[in-house]
């Protein structure tokens, strides 16, 4: 599993290319070569990067939907709308393709977010809005995640 860190701004081209940071780049080096998928976040309006070996495990998890269940299909059919293989070009950029820069709002100032093995990637006001959200509410939110938790069950 992969465990990345940090939060980085950038801007993206008109083209929908945007750069990642070299210290990002570090952490992404030894699964970069295998690509990602880029998709729409199930709960917010940003994008959602995975290294291909955790959208694999992912899909591993997906398949074992029992599919002639209605809800089931719905499901997959929304998780998986707009999915795209993306790679980093020459220079360390990805090509967001349009109709995920159109979900995501995203035009120029961008935020990588790690969220553990997968990056987010927000429009820079709306990941802004979407932390001042959460801050009113997250020691309450901590505690009931978190709080209650032995540490057995964590792992």
């Amino acid at each position: 599993m992969t465990n990345l860190i940090g939060t980085y701004e950038c801007k993206a081209d008109a083209k929908g290319r945007v750069p990642f940071s070299v210290a990002l780049k570090k952490q992404m080096h030894s699964i970069a070569q295998e690509g990602f998928v880029i998709k729409r976040a199930v709960f917010q309006p940003c994008l959602e990067l995975y290294p291909m070996q955790e959208w694999n495990l992912m899909m591993e998890k997906i398949n074992k939907l029992n599919k002639f269940k209605k809800k089931n299909n719905d499901f997959i059919r929304r998780f998986t709308a707009g999915v795209k293989i993306v790679e980093f070009d020459a220079t360390g950029r990805i090509l967001i393709p349009k109709d995920l820069c159109d979900f995501a709002n995203i035009k120029k100032q961008v935020v990588l977010s790690s969220a553990v093995n997968i990056v987010e990637i927000w429009d820079k006001d709306n990941y802004e809005k979407a932390i001042d959200d959460a801050a009113v509410d997250f020691a309450e939110l901590a505690e009931e995640v978190m709080g209650n938790t032995d540490a057995d069950e964590l792992s």
